[in-house]
């Protein structure tokens, strides 16, 4: 048994039992999941000045596709300005495209707690835990776990959680926003197929997350209430 699994039990509504961790391309993953941790973040100078070297070690990884066309050429062909504000106002203003891999299933509900607990004792164990008030479930965090500390825990979180990783990726798709390529490009590292559209997600899943809100605001700024979140 997983210490995931020991913490949180088995995958419950939302949630998925990861497949024993295997992985025919265990560098390419390591790269992309970095990458990928890398382009979720906040966009800054740093991050555009690196675009060559992304695209660099993602080639050198057989990763050279065109996933990530769109948002390469959106980050070189727009002022950094506006990819700026572009990124609050969708990861940190709307509900739509939450980065909090929790967020998806549990919405602000005291089972959320355990849950970043889980997240936070995962980390722990590895003697990984992470400065900063960002919250565990963070997906840039978690990719960049699974990238440098440990690529078996790493990939059942992301597993595990692969549901959330799927909306996102989804509601990206369906608001035409240059990142679902992050995400498509991300699930290339996971087992299966993607599924087409939500109610796919949801029948595999038993997704559908509550409603109770219990305040945990204090945790970080970027958690949004959940009240529309039942429907697909």
């Amino acid at each position: 048994m997983s210490l995931l699994e020991k913490l949180l039990g088995k995958p419950g509504k939302g949630t998925v039992a990861p497949e024993p961790y295997a992985d025919a391309h265990p560098a390419r993953s390591r790269v992309i999941r970095q990458a990928a941790a890398l382009l979720l973040e906040y966009p800054d100078r740093a991050l555009m000045d690196a675009l060559p070297a992304l695209r660099s070690a993602l080639a050198e990884v057989g990763a050279t596709g065109s996933e990530l066309e769109d948002l390469f050429s959106w980050f070189t062909d727009t002022p950094l300005r506006e990819v700026q504000a572009s990124y609050v106002q969708e990861f940190d203003l709307s509900k739509r495209h939450s980065l909090h891999l929790t967020y998806w299933t549990d919405g602000d509900t005291r089972r959320r707690g355990e849950a970043l607990a889980a997240f936070k004792e995962v980390y722990r164990s590895h003697g990984a835990l992470p400065e900063g008030s960002e919250l565990p479930d963070y997906l840039p965090l978690v990719l960049e776990f699974a990238a440098k500390v440990s690529p078996e825990d790493g990939y059942e979180l992301l597993q595990r959680y692969r549901p959330s990783v799927e909306l996102l990726r989804l509601a990206l798709r369906d608001d035409g926003l240059p990142y679902e390529g992050v995400l498509t490009l991300l699930c290339t590292t996971l087992p299966g197929v993607s599924p087409e559209d939500r109610a796919e997600v949801m029948r595999t899943a038993g997704y559908g997350p509550p409603t109770e809100t219990v305040g945990l605001e204090p945790y970080s700024s970027r958690l949004l209430p959940v009240s529309e979140r039942n429907s697909p």
